[in-house]
């Protein structure tokens, strides 16, 4: 199972969280409270293993500025929010050449019906059509909130949506997840990866050992 701890402020976090067994970490570069830039991220990353992903999340669809800020930060992975733009993609893949990993997410309406699910079926087929990205993360959204938001989205109405429409994609559940139910989202999604930031927090920005060491043991477990 793979683990990502996102939404990270200080080297003391993301050292911790690979300590204990993370195989990523993540750091936010959209819009929000626990929102870093380049120039932080760039001194965290030399002192975390390198067998250590390290993941940017942006909501930019400026393909240079993110391409930018990903390489001046140490960055080996980024994460995009918002709708799947195939322009994007194809040209931050082709400006990574390969050495920079994208990750696309794609929002689950937590609050929505049914219809919800059609919608993100449609963009697991593209997705997958296109061929450019082969990560995915699914994420809650509530409202206008996407990311962050701290509530689960509906495992039993999703199973099947995922299990019918991810083909070959790598799918990360992320969205409320917490030490507590992590077992419970594996055991309903089957998922590759889970995603977790405020959930391990002790507040916002600061993690909580006790948690971090908690949800890693508990997504392992299963």
């Amino acid at each position: 199972m793979w683990i990502k701890i996102c939404a990270n402020t200080s080297l003391e976090d993301a050292q911790l969280a690979a300590e204990l067994g993370a195989d990523a970490v993540g750091f936010v570069f959209a819009p929000s409270k626990r929102r870093v830039t380049a120039e932080q991220v760039a001194r965290i990353t030399p002192h975390l293993p390198v067998s250590v992903e390290r993941v940017g999340v942006f909501d930019s669809l400026d393909a240079e500025a993110i391409a930018a800020a990903a390489r001046g930060a140490g960055l080996n992975a980024v994460q995009l929010h918002g709708e799947f733009n195939v322009e994007l993609a194809r040209r931050l893949h082709e400006a990574f050449a390969g050495q920079i990993k994208i990750i696309q997410t794609i929002p689950w309406q937590a609050d929505a019906d049914g219809a919800n699910g059609a919608a993100v079926a449609r963009q697991l087929g593209e997705i997958s059509r296109k061929g450019i990205i082969d990560r995915v993360l699914i994420d809650s959204k509530v409202g206008t909130a996407t990311g962050g938001t701290g509530v689960p989205f509906d495992w039993e109405r999703a199973r099947n949506v995922l299990a019918q429409n991810a083909g070959q994609l790598k799918l990360i559940v992320a969205g409320g997840l917490r030490p507590e139910n992590v077992a419970e989202a594996i055991r309903h999604l089957n998922p590759w990866g889970v995603d977790v930031a405020s959930g391990v927090e002790a507040e916002p920005g600061k993690k909580s050992p006790e948690k971090l060491a908690a949800f890693i043991r508990n997504a392992r477990a299963k």
